[in-house]
Formats: structure tokens, sequence, C-alpha cells
């Protein structure tokens, strides 16, 4: 699966040091996929091997997933991996693809980062105050922990979004 760029990666100062922040977050968080999949492995040898499974791997699962995906994105959208529909971006001009982005991002990134996060706070809040955990007695404690993701992820998600924004809108304004 190859993608494309929108625009070559125009040198912005402050532009690098949020993609720094965001690619180190990616790469401490994409160690959840590794977690995951031992775990996946060890529950299915236990259900399977021993006909003995674990609610609290099963939980575990969810969570590790979730962890890799909402922290993802913003990974994803640094190094320009996600998925894109480029039916007439690539046949604007450079100008036009640079004015194209500002706009996504400000009128349907941001504001869709916005109410996430916004959402999200009460939510976690909630959580944390009633020392939120599992339904299931043998499930995991903590899950404003997990619910704590959300929040954090769409933080580093919109730090992502500037990061994109600084280089667009510096690409406009240099004809790059």
């Amino acid at each position: 699966m190859s993608h494309t760029t929108s625009s070559p990666k125009v040198n912005v100062p402050l532009a690098d040091f949020l993609d720094k922040i965001v690619l180190s977050a990616g790469k401490v968080f994409a160690w959840a996929y590794v977690v995951l999949m031992a775990v996946i492995i060890v529950q299915v040898v236990l259900r399977y091997g021993f006909n003995h499974g674990l609610v609290v791997l099963e939980e575990l699962q969810w969570h590790l997933y979730a962890v890799g995906v909402m922290f993802g994105i913003s990974y994803a959208q640094v190094t320009n991996s996600h998925i894109r529909v480029d039916l007439f971006h690539a046949r604007l001009s450079r100008r036009a693809q640079h004015l194209w982005e500002i706009f996504g991002i400000l009128f349907l990134m941001f504001p869709f980062i916005y109410v996430v996060f916004d959402s999200s706070l009460p939510f976690v809040y909630d959580s944390w105050r009633i020392n939120e955990s599992s339904a299931s007695p043998t499930g995991l404690p903590y899950r404003w922990l997990i619910k704590s993701v959300i929040p954090l992820s769409f933080g580093l998600l919109f730090l992502a979004g500037l990061s994109r924004l600084m280089r667009d809108v510096v690409g406009l304004i240099k004809g790059e």
C-alpha cells in the first residue's frame, strides 16, 4: 500500500519539534501491539489448550488494541501514512493542495478533535471520580486509565494537526 504526500516536508522548526513529540509517543505506544500479540497467544493457549480463558486477558486485549489505535492515529498523521482518498488532490496545483489541506485541518480535523476531546473530559472525570473498574469481578481494575487514553490521544492528534497546518501555511507562503 502506498500513500501520497500532499506536500514536500517544509522546514519549520516548531513543527519539527511537535513531530518529534508525536513520533516519540508513537514509538512508545507501538509496543502495545507487541504486548497485545503476546496476550492473544497466551489467551488462545489457555482457552484451547487448557479450556480455561481469562476475562482479564480478554479485556487487556481490548485495552491494548485501543491504545495502539488511538495513539497510532497521530503517528499516521505526522508520517502521512494514513489512508487518503486523493481523487482530486493529486490534480490540484501545489498552492491549491496547500489551501485544501489548510481548509481540512481548520474546518474538519480541529473541530472533530475539539468535540471528542471536550466530550471525553467529563466521561474520564466521572470514571476517575468513582475509581471505575470492570463490570466483571475477574476483569481489569482502573477502567479510568483506558478512558484517559481518549483525551490524551486526541491532544497528541491536535499537535500532529498543528504541525501539519504550520507546514502547509509556510509552504503556501513560500510557494513550495
